[in-house]
């Protein structure tokens, strides 16, 4: 029926086309095993999506006599090493540093054991980005934090201070603010992302775990580098900014519980292998500046700003630990959104009931799109259109079958946390909370 016009057709090439590495459309007598094998190798090669449309007919029709495609043959090994010449520029200012100071991305995830080590050999600060929160825990005496908005006054105050910005895996997005005027070694394997939005000055093309490797073996042991310790200026600098979210604490929320209060209990009460999907908003740039994570996976949407997104990632990270096989596999799911984010996609808490999902979701309610309030009162805007009609999130989540928890005090904060993390099945914990993360 394609292209007559018929019931419900869409043109799902045009519609997946910008967010697909690979896509095709299926037909009678398309080589179906070899298209299969192309969108594996490309969603394995470009690290992306591939996109498979199957009319009708092509659902109903026999596999028999269709051979699978096999990875044998067909998947180069990726561990690219970088060109000398940039590998030994890098390895100059590497040397010459007296304050560097490492930015990891989310492209570094799979890497962060070297990188940990290299800097150990230069005594050096890691700081992350948004989306690479927790990829090393806060609690590691290099670890400075988030950059950028989203982050602490710990990762702005080394970036300033630094004479050299070694980057791994990173977009440079404007939300992270990785500052432009600092020599800076960047380290890709996406070479269309090397120097995307400036000049850097040595960009550097090649697999992360294999370039981090080669430069810590390069570099001199012992004290045979300009770099000075910055331990134990982390450590004070760790010390205010913990002395600084305490006092926020303290402070009289307009309403419920402070956000300062929420992040510092979950903190101390999601386990440290947990996957945490975040939302977007408020709730968000509040986990990023006030959560410490230990060895618990972030998942979030990047810097599309897709709302609503905690929770169904929620779902499709539970799907993974029942994965015998997957990394995920047995680890527990605790989710944060907003009301706004959460009311995208609230019916699917009966898709959590219906198939058993042991998962948590802390939602924060402050009755409106706080996010966007803020951004039109810094715009010297009226507030227009950002307040919410919600339900009772909590009694909704029983109605629904789950577990649903009230709080509007701190005073119950980590008991209601704690009961609904360890409730064998869904959860929701509803936090009355003002609309200013600060």
């Amino acid at each position: 029926m394609l292209g007559t016009g018929n019931f419900q057709e869409v043109d799902l090439e045009a519609a997946y086309g910008d967010v697909a590495e690979f896509e095709a459309t299926v037909l009678p007598d398309s080589q179906h095993a070899e298209l299969a094998t192309r969108a594996a190798k490309t969603a394995i090669l470009e690290r992306g999506v591939s996109h498979l449309i199957f009319p009708d007919e092509i659902q109903t029709q026999s596999a028999e006599g269709v051979d699978p495609g096999d990875p044998e043959g067909r998947i180069t090994d990726r561990d690219i090493a970088p060109p000398e010449d940039d590998l030994a520029d890098a390895v100059d200012l590497l040397e010459s540093a007296e304050r560097p100071v490492i930015v990891v991305g989310h492209g570094a995830r799979f890497e962060m054991d070297g990188i940990v080590d290299l800097a150990e050999r230069l005594d050096c600060p890691v700081l992350t980005t948004f989306k690479a929160k927790g990829q090393i825990p806060d609690s590691h005496p290099l670890a400075g934090g988030v950059l950028g908005r989203s982050g602490t006054p710990i990762a702005s105050h080394f970036m300033n201070e630094s004479d050299l910005l070694a980057v791994f895996g990173a977009s440079f997005s404007n939300h992270t603010g990785i500052a432009e005027y600092k020599p800076t070694i960047h380290v890709d394997y996406d070479a269309m992302t090397l120097g995307k939005f400036h000049s850097i000055d040595v960009p550097v093309w090649g697999e992360i775990g294999v370039t981090v490797g080669k430069l810590r073996d390069r570099l001199p042991e012992g004290g045979d580098l300009a770099a000075e310790s910055q331990r134990e200026e982390l450590a004070e600098r760790w010390e205010i900014w913990r002395e600084e979210k305490a006092t926020r604490r303290a402070g009289t929320p307009e309403r419920g519980v402070n956000y300062a209060t929420v992040f510092e209990a979950m903190s101390r009460l999601v386990p440290d292998d947990a996957i945490v999907p975040v939302d977007v908003g408020n709730n968000t740039y509040a986990f990023g500046r006030y959560f410490e994570p230990e060895h618990q996976s972030v998942l979030m949407s990047g810097y599309l700003g897709s709302i609503g997104f905690a929770f169904p990632a929620a779902l499709g990270a539970w799907a993974a630990t029942q994965e015998p096989e997957s990394r995920f596999a047995g680890r527990p799911v605790v989710s944060v959104s907003s009301d706004g984010g959460f009311g995208q996609y609230m019916s699917e808490f009966t898709t959590a009931v219906k198939y058993e999902m042991d998962l948590t979701h802390v939602l924060l309610n402050d009755d409106e799109l706080g996010k966007i309030s803020k951004e039109q009162r810094t715009g010297g805007w009226d507030i227009w259109q950002t307040d919410l009609v919600n339900p009772e999130f909590a009694d909704f989540a029983e109605n629904c079958g789950g577990y649903g928890a009230y709080v509007d005090d701190a005073a119950n904060l980590e008991d209601e946390l704690e009961a609904a993390i360890a409730y064998d099945g869904p959860a929701l914990v509803e936090i009355s909370t003002d609309s200013d993360p600060i």
